[in-house]
């Protein structure tokens, strides 16, 4: 599996320094061509999920006259997403939302999002790799600007590590064997919790080497069933039924419990996993380290989430939402802001290099006990498999394999979810390939 080459990453970065600097010099206050012909400030609304992205509304307010952004935080996951396709139905949608690389054609094809071709399409295509200007353009279009890049790392806690006496774990068999040690070291303690989550399970199979959907002809081909997503159920379904890992449900207080007390020893995660250790466990400040994800044989890794950002359909005030969309990816300000707020902070790693940089400067990496978290996070784009492509009828896929694996297991939860998947696309109005 040939990786996705950072050497893209960088050349892009370069083509497009220019431009950003320019950018960049827009961080005092700025006057826009956005403004109401009154001259009044344009107020756009925004909401997401996201961390630090309530300081970075608070910097673009500060900086800026002619657009103001009303802030709003909405739940992340299924109720974040049904509470914007209801607003967009209803027709009090935000101007500006954030959404998940993996949602992004489920929104198109419905026509829940704004096209976003004439006022962003050259920033994607000048400002972002390759590799992610593909999970945001589609059918010729651009439907959101993308924000940050995801490869898998692997979180671990160094001391009890050192307790229990294992090392890192660099392949998956080496991580059977380390939680085969913990577990008999520590009865009450894992290596791992191992949710039966839709996302993990992609970005696992995608790791292997799997294609959850393609474009064959013009239609879409769902191969969620295929032979490496099998090997990955049959992997976690090993460790579940051996007791190795445990089975909380993510984010759950459980769940959060295990990785503060210590009874979870590592967190399969990605970069903006970081920033929900920092605010929830201030007390384990020095005791984590992160490594790349354990693999098969050869480096690899999935896309662990990530978000872009959308204007929804019906915004009456597109080109200032643009402008902000713009600011919020590319500008260095945006990006300090997010990594120095306070409260909630962000450890995501942009997908745009140049502000890669900056939130590489502006981290305080002394709760990773001085580790160059962005230069590991960052050399795992080089992982990153490539073809995978997110499929228009996510969210049926997501709650019907979550469903199936929790009552028959993981390679059952497969098999519901292709057909799902086959049947949602049909039922949708969409061509499948046969």
């Amino acid at each position: 599996m040939k990786a996705q080459s950072l050497r893209v990453y960088g050349a892009v970065a370069a083509a497009v320094s220019l431009a950003l600097l320019t950018s960049a010099c827009g961080s005092g206050s700025t006057t826009s061509s956005a403004a109401k012909d009154d001259g009044k400030p344009v107020t756009i609304t925004y909401w997401t999920w996201t961390t630090g992205a309530e300081a970075a509304a608070a910097e673009f307010n500060r900086t800026h006259t002619d657009i103001q952004v009303q802030f709003s935080q909405i739940p992340g996951g299924a109720d974040g997403y049904s509470k914007i396709s209801n607003a967009i139905k209803a027709g009090g949608a935000p101007d500006v939302t954030t959404i998940e690389y993996a949602m992004v054609p489920e929104f198109a094809s419905q026509g829940y999002l704004e096209d976003l071709t004439a006022s962003s399409g050259e920033l994607v295509k000048k400002s972002f790799p390759a590799g992610i200007q593909d999970l945001v353009t589609f059918g010729g279009k651009t439907w959101s600007v993308p924000f940050d890049a995801t490869p898998q790392v692997y979180f671990y806690r160094k001391d009890l590590f050192e307790k229990y006496g294992v090392s890192v774990p660099t392949t998956w068999d080496e991580y059977r064997a380390a939680a085969e040690k913990i577990k008999a070291a520590d009865p009450k303690a894992r290596i791992g919790n191992f949710p039966t989550d839709t996302p993990l399970e992609a970005t696992l199979s995608w790791q292997a080497g799997a294609k959850w959907f393609q474009i064959k002809d013009g239609a879409w081909k769902p191969e969620i069933n295929d032979a490496p997503s099998q090997k990955v159920a049959a992997f976690w379904q090993g460790m579940l039924k051996d007791d190795l890992v445990f089975n909380y449900g993510s984010g759950t207080p459980e769940e959060n419990k295990s990785k503060a007390d210590g009874t979870s020893a590592s967190v399969v995660g990605a970069a903006w996993s970081g920033g929900g250790m920092i605010s929830t466990m201030p007390d384990l400040k020095g005791k984590w380290g992160v490594a790349p994800i354990p693999h098969w044989g050869t480096p690899a890794s999935g896309m662990f989430g990530g978000t872009s950002f959308a204007v929804t359909k019906g915004s009456k005030h597109t080109k200032a939402a643009a402008e902000f969309v713009k600011w919020v990816t590319t500008d260095p300000a945006a990006m300090t802001a997010r990594i120095s707020a306070l409260k909630n902070p962000s450890t995501s790693l942009p997908a745009n290099r140049e502000m890669a940089a900056v939130a590489a400067k502006a981290f305080d990496t002394s709760y990773f006990g001085g580790q160059d978290f962005y230069k590991l996070t960052g050399e795992q784009i080089d992982t990153i498999v490539p073809g995978w492509t997110w499929g228009p009828v996510w969210g049926k896929v997501n709650a019907d394999f979550k469903d199936e694996a929790a009552k028959n297991g993981l390679a059952s939860g497969l098999v519901k979810a292709q057909g799902s998947a086959q049947t949602a696309i049909e039922s949708r109005g969409l061509k499948l390939a046969k």
